[in-house]
């Protein structure tokens, strides 16, 4: 006689045939046959229990970053599932692969106005890649096999599936489905790669601009490759940081993201062939570095590009970027740009390189650029570093330097607060060993900071610092730039050493750039959770928005 087997038998049995390794979520009633499941079967997924559902999300959506594999988020329904609804916005947005799974009321209650009922996969429908809810408990394997394929084909983002109560409590008899082998792109056509070639030896200033797209393993091993044998300037936007190495700086030439007048926008509007490696524009519109509609443009994808008045590529190599890339460069070894350029280029890095030889604080506060400095000679290229939405984000986003890909991790599409800390704690997961920075303002902070006491009871080596300055600074600034005033920006003080020690991390506060240098150095790798209060100086977050360089680099 065999034991009986139900429909949440078969969603575990079908997650263990994935490989996941990781499940993030809350239980409820609608939904708990599963994590009873989870909790007790050692070859099941580890279950992470979180303190929202919404870190939950942001958990599931920082597995799809770091690994291009879906992460997968478990909750219950009604409220649990509508919490889920800003990281699977932010997921689908920023192209990172999730499967997130809701409890619904039974098939028979949906019409009535029953406990937790309403229409998840509606919903979901306007902010993922696939929203359904499953109808019969025998088609359950099958259902998730195709939403996880879903979610990180092409550009990848987020899968849901919502599974009434009476059909995850079903007998079932059929078994999971094992995952096909993924598809496998070829190149782009050989024409098109002769076509960027040719263009690439007839431009005068080539530049590469590197979305988050570029920032796949094998992209990355492609692409700098293809630079260590012709030097061409490249920008990165904030979610393609750390695609280049360190011994490939000299072809770096800064972010973009946000305002206009960075130098890497500067460096666009002056090239007369613009190469777009794996860009989304939600990373930052076209509208921005081409708002003249002039720039030549060529793109490097998997998926076709979407195309707008300010972005008209006029040739597109869709294909695996990374063979593209591994078929153009033999077509281009020898390209070396024309003096003149090169001479711009030298120009233009010793602006980017010039600060000022001294930052004026308010005493108590550390400068921006100060915490960057310093926190710059600390962290080691393969350690982790997430950072919140905020104005630190913008300081962070243009002077801290990153050479690894998927180490450095912004929300550029949504802006989404909240997503540091969650982050921070997959990363602790699935790079063990290794300390793990998240950042935010302290208004970001109170978006996820319950999932400090997840930190804790995982014991992740995680130091997460708070830059403090009692507002939501990026919106007042922004607002004093527009209007000359501020208007619904400012909150109370919370003590955040204190706020740390009551869930049971290790607090610290640093007023000044010597006693935050001195905390950093002294936190050990099997220390646990630490948090960092820094109290801010952002007098000169204003010049953030201002024309830095000259009118003759643009």
């Amino acid at each position: 006689m065999t034991d009986k087997k139900y429909g949440a038998d078969l969603i575990v049995d079908s997650l263990i045939n994935h490989n996941v390794k990781y499940v993030f979520g809350i239980p409820g009633a609608k939904i708990d046959r599963v994590f009873d499941r989870l909790e007790n079967d050692e070859k099941a997924p580890k279950l992470i229990v979180t303190r929202h559902e919404q870190g939950a999300a942001f958990m599931a959506q920082a597995v799809g970053r770091i690994t291009g594999e879906p992460g997968v988020a478990l909750a219950t329904s009604g409220p649990g599932v509508s919490n889920l609804a800003t990281g699977l916005l932010t997921a689908t947005a920023e192209g990172d692969a999730v499967l997130a799974i809701g409890g619904q009321v039974k098939r028979a209650d949906q019409l009535k106005r029953a406990h937790q009922s309403m229409n998840n996969a509606a919903l979901m429908a306007p902010i993922t890649k696939y929203s359904a809810e499953v109808q019969d408990a025998g088609t359950l394997s099958e259902t998730i096999a195709n939403a996880y394929r879903l979610a990180k084909s092409g550009k990848a983002g987020a899968s849901f599936l919502s599974i009434p109560q009476d059909v995850t409590d079903a007998e079932i008899s059929v078994k999971a489905i094992k995952p096909l082998s993924d598809p496998k792109l070829g190149n782009a056509s050989i024409d098109d790669i002769n076509y960027l070639a040719q263009a690439i030896k007839n431009a005068v200033l080539p530049v590469i601009l590197v979305g988050a797209g570029a920032s796949d393993e094998k992209v990355t091993t492609a692409l700098r490759d293809l630079l260590t044998h012709v030097a061409i300037p490249v920008v990165e936007t904030f979610q393609g940081a750390g695609v280049i190495s360190r011994d490939l700086e000299h072809t770096f030439f800064g972010r973009v993201g946000l305002f206009r007048n960075q130098p890497g926008d500067m460096l666009l509007k002056r090239s007369d062939l613009v190469i777009a490696i794996g860009y989304d524009p939600i990373e930052y519109e076209a509208r921005n570095w081409n708002a003249e509609i002039d720039s030549r443009v060529v793109v490097i994808d998997n998926a076709l590009a979407e195309i707008d008045t300010y972005f008209q590529p006029e040739r597109e190599l869709i294909g695996d970027i990374a063979q593209t890339l591994d078929s153009l460069l033999p077509a281009v070894r020898g390209y070396q740009l024309p003096k003149g350029s090169v001479e711009y280029l030298t120009d233009l890095r010793e602006i980017m390189n010039y600060r000022e030889t001294e930052i004026k604080t308010t005493a108590g506060k550390i400068h921006p650029l100060d915490l960057v400095d310093t926190f710059q000679a600390i962290v080691k290229d393969d350690e982790t570093v997430t950072v919140d939405v905020g104005s630190l984000y913008i300081w962070m986003a243009r002077y801290f330097k990153s050479y690894e890909p998927r180490h450095l991790l912004f929300s550029n599409g949504m802006q989404t607060l909240g997503v540091a800390l969650p982050w921070a704690i997959t990363a602790a997961l699935l790079r063990p060993n290794k300390k793990v920075y998240s950042m935010s303002g302290d208004g970001g902070m109170l978006f996820t900071g319950q999932e400090l006491e997840t930190a804790v009871r995982l014991h992740l080596p995680i130091v997460h610092i708070i830059w403090n300055d009692g507002h939501y600074d990026m919106v007042k600034f922004q607002e004093e730039k527009k209007y000359g005033r501020s208007a619904g920006v400012d909150f109370g003080p919370v003590d955040y050493v204190k706020y740390a020690e009551s869930m049971g991390a290790k607090g610290y506060r640093a007023t000044t750039k010597a006693e935050f240098e001195e905390i950093l150095h002294n936190i050990s790798i099997t220390e646990g959770p630490v948090v960092i209060d820094v109290p801010i100086d952002y007098s000169d977050n204003i010049k953030l928005a201002d024309t830095l360089l000259p009118e003759e680099f643009y």
